[in-house]
């Protein structure tokens, strides 16, 4: 069975985000009123898996493996639905 998925990857909190700066300031200097702005990827899945279980447990093997840098950025599996 096919399933979709959708992982959010974000830098960890204590990681500085020279890109989400950048942008903070260009959006402030636009005049809008942001404080601060962080910088991630979204990346969506078609995971082929026996069960939603195994699917999921498979999309979050990629999250800690490939998708993600451990040692920099979090993975959250968002959203695990059935293709139709």
């Amino acid at each position: 069975m096919k399933y979709n998925a959708t992982v959010e990857v974000t830098l960890r909190p204590s990681v500085l985000d020279p890109a989400g700066v950048a942008v903070a300031q260009g959006l402030v200097h636009m005049g809008y009123p942001v404080g601060s702005v962080r910088i991630g990827k979204l990346i969506r899945l078609e995971v082929e898996a026996p069960d939603e279980e195994t699917a999921q447990r498979l999309v979050r093997q990629m999250g800690e493996q490939v998708l993600s840098n451990p040692v920099i950025e979090n993975y959250e599996l968002h959203r695990l639905d059935s293709a139709l």
